[in-house]
Formats: C-alpha cells, structure tokens, sequence
C-alpha cells in the first residue's frame, strides 16, 4: 500500500517563534439567528464510522442545528477480501436512513455526503454507492485523499495560532491517516488563521503572502486496517509497539519527515475520535465535554501517560473504561499508536486537540463557495 502524495514536493525553511493556545467556538452561543437562512448537511462515510452534522449559517460561523454519528464497520474484512461485507453494507444503509430522515424533516437543499478510504479501496464501492442511492435516495460521492486532507485542514483554522510558522494538521482516519505540511512563514501572523481557511480553494500555491502546502500525505493505515494488520498478534504491548512502528515505516516519502526542522513556530493540531478520546481521558471526563476537549493543549509527556494508562488497563480494562467508552475501545491502541509515533518523529511538545474534521470542513467550504458567511469566517 503506497502512500499517495503530489509531486514536487520540497524542503521546510527555518522558523522563528512559538506556537501559543488559541481556541475558538466552531457555533458561537447566545447569538440571535437571522431569519430563515437555509440549512447545509455534511455526512462523512468512513471505514468505521457514520457521521453527520445539520448546520445553519450564522455570521462568520454556524450553528449546528442536528447530528447524528454511528459505528458501522464498513471496512470490516475489507484488508482480507478487497470488498465490502454484506452485513457491512446492511449496517451502514440502515444508518444512512436515519440521515436521510434527518435530511428530510430539516428540509436541507444544500448538502455534501461524501465516503472515504474504505469505498476509495473496496472492488464493489460504486454497487455499494447504487444500493445507497436505491435504498435512501442519498447519493454519496467518493472524494480523492487529497480532498479529505484539504477538508481536515481547514476545519481546523481556528485552533491556528498567530505564532505558527510550519504547522502540522493530522487526520487518524478508520482507513487512513491524512498529514498536511504548510508553511506560514511568510504569511502576517494576524492573517495565518484565515490562510488556512483559504486552502479550501486547493493545496495549489496562491502566491505572496498566502499559506504554502508544502508536502501532504495519504497512509492508507487508520485505527481500523491498523488493528487489522496486526490482529494475530497476541501480546498486548508487543502489538501495540509493531503498530506504532508500522505507521512510521510509512512515512519515509513524506519530505518533513526527514527534514531538520526547529521545533519553536511548530504547531501540531490532530483531529480524530483517538486525539480526542486521549484528551478526555487525561482530563478525567466520564462523560464527554466538546467545551473541554476542543482546543486543549496537551504536551507529548501528557500523551505518553494516557497511553501507558491504557496499556496498563489491557483490553478489558479498556473495555470497561468510561473515558474511552464501548464504541472507541477496539481501536484506541492503534489509533493510539499512530498518534506517539508522531509525536516521536517531530520536532514538538505540545498537540493541540480538535474536536472537528471532515464534517465541519465540507461546511465550510459549502458555506463559503455560497457565500453565505461574512467575508472572515474567522471572527
């Protein structure tokens, strides 16, 4: 499995300063909606999961109005066989129905429902997306990495400091990881938020002044095929750290991987359910908090305890444990396992934790083709 990146990718230039907290709302609160502004969906189709989000433009930003997220293995024994299971495919068209119906009584007009690594992979993907179409009336579309990796990025322009001069958004997908290398050095530190958000036009230089992409990659490994590579394997640490050594193997074309970069101006901003679960697991929460989750900062010393927690745990520990919860259990080590090797290979101690990824950004990008936003999405 070859990691799918652009050519002519090149060299990271040194960087100045240090990255700072910066954590803003995705829906600001306490806002007056302005009337009838019309509604927007969003639905990412994954290797594991089913989520959706109803949204509501609102000054600069939105309001999410409806959700919906359901575990529905779609790429269970797609490693093994190269094709969606019919049981699969069973549980995934009954949770689209419920999208669909949530669609429907919103009266949504304006929508993207995409799917992503395990229909990109699977031989029977578009009878797949017929029987969907058939069964819900909802037409997926399959979307290429480097959309999935754009769509993360600027979901996360918010959480980008002001002091950030190389910034590092990863995605841990259930089929894959997405990384993207972007370069702000040249852009005024009170407009590198807004760079970011700009990205939704394509990862293709802007010329002076604007957010440059210097290198972005597609590992076809998530929590999902990760678990699945190394499922035979009966020792709990021993699987963890194989793991954890397979998904740096892929790394090797990334170009920053094997660049001396400085570690003051880095910022590293994950977004994925294992980012968040480590997140809610240090601070304690039995029941999960967005208000607490979303933009925390986490030092990598910080992660390292909640990973040797959750080896010490075992897997039934992990089972049983609130903080992880019964959905996430399952994957968390592999997901877990990506995340330290990251945080071993580059050159920061500090992650900042985002509780927003694919759905948020085709929001966005909807909201902004539209026009539907003020001029800065990020006031």
């Amino acid at each position: 499995m070859t990691p799918q990146r652009p050519l002519g990718a090149d060299a990271i230039p040194s960087a100045a300063a240090g990255p700072g907290p910066v954590a803003r709302m995705v829906e600001p609160s306490g806002t007056q909606l302005p009337p009838d502004p019309g509604l927007y969906a969003a639905l990412d189709l994954g290797t594991n999961s089913c989520r959706m989000l109803i949204a509501q433009p609102l000054g600069s930003q939105f309001r999410v109005v409806d959700s919906f997220s359901k575990t529905v293995q779609l790429g269970v024994g797609l490693e093994a066989s190269g094709r969606l299971s019919r049981a699969s495919m069973g549980r995934t068209v009954q949770a689209l129905r419920i999208c669909q119906k949530k669609i429907e009584k919103h009266g949504v007009r304006r929508m993207r429902l995409v799917a992503t690594e395990a229909c990109r992979r699977a031989r029977n993907a578009r009878e797949f997306i017929r029987k969907v179409r058939r069964e819900t009336g909802l037409s997926l579309e399959i979307i290429a990495p480097e959309e999935e990796a754009r769509l993360a990025v600027i979901s996360c322009a918010p959480l980008v400091s002001r002091r950030t001069e190389e910034l590092l958004v990863v995605d841990i997908g259930g089929g894959s990881t997405e990384l993207v290398w972007i370069d702000l050095s040249d852009v005024d530190p009170d407009q590198r938020s807004r760079a970011i958000m700009r990205l939704h036009q394509g990862f293709q230089a802007q010329g002076p002044g604007a957010a440059r992409v210097v290198d972005w990659i597609s590992v076809p490994l998530g929590v999902a095929t990760l678990k699945e590579q190394f499922q035979d394997v009966a020792d709990d640490a021993a699987r963890f750290a194989l793991m954890s050594w397979y998904f740096e193997e892929h790394l090797a074309s990334f170009s920053p991987y094997n660049a001396q970069n400085p570690r003051e101006g880095f910022q590293i901003i994950g977004t994925s359910g294992t980012v968040t679960t480590v997140a809610a697991s240090f601070l304690g929460l039995r029941r999960y908090d967005r208000a607490k989750v979303d933009g925390l900062r986490m030092s990598s010393d910080q992660i390292d305890t909640v990973i040797r927690d959750y080896l010490a745990l075992g897997p039934e520990g992990r089972r049983t444990d609130p903080r992880i919860g019964r959905d996430r259990h399952a994957l968390i080590m592999s997901g877990a396992a990506i995340l330290q090797a990251l945080m071993r290979i580059w050159p920061t101690d500090r992650l900042s934790v985002a509780d927003r990824g694919l759905r948020e950004g085709l929001l966005y990008a909807q909201m902004c083709g539209d026009g539907v936003l003020t001029e800065d999405p990020l006031e």
